[in-house]
């Protein structure tokens, strides 16, 4: 599987957070998976440290590269077909970073591990 890891789900798995269930936690660490971190979390996340919303975060803030290349992760650059795709998302999300994540989802062919249950509207495929 092709797994592209929602926000806050990057940011559980490298705080060791509990809210990520263990079916989840055996799909990022299965070596048949493949695991994706979008630019758009890399955005978010820093953004949202440097804002105080998310103190707790300041070393995966500081080398979010790092931290995912150290797991074996793989990141996922924002490009214009996806910004397209996702400024063209109709629905009910409006957080743009959702947004794009779901736009990547749907263009890369991944599964979106998120608790947001809004994602099933957009016909991408969830796990959590």
């Amino acid at each position: 599987m092709r797994l592209l890891l929602d926000t806050h789900a990057v940011i559980w798995w490298f705080v060791g957070d509990m809210r990520l269930p263990a079916i989840v936690r055996g799909a990022i660490v299965a070596e048949s998976n493949d695991v994706f971190v979008s630019a758009a979390s890399a955005w978010e996340i820093t953004t949202k440290f440097r804002l105080g919303k998310l103190p707790s975060v300041a070393a995966l803030a500081a080398d979010l590269v790092g931290a995912i290349s150290g797991q074996g992760f793989s990141a996922l650059a924002v490009t214009v077909r996806h910004g397209q795709a996702a400024g063209s998302l109709p629905g009910p999300n409006q957080d743009p970073f959702d947004r794009m994540l779901i736009a990547q989802a749907m263009l890369d062919d991944l599964v979106l591990v998120s608790n947001e249950t809004i994602f099933d509207r957009y016909g991408v495929a969830r796990m959590w």
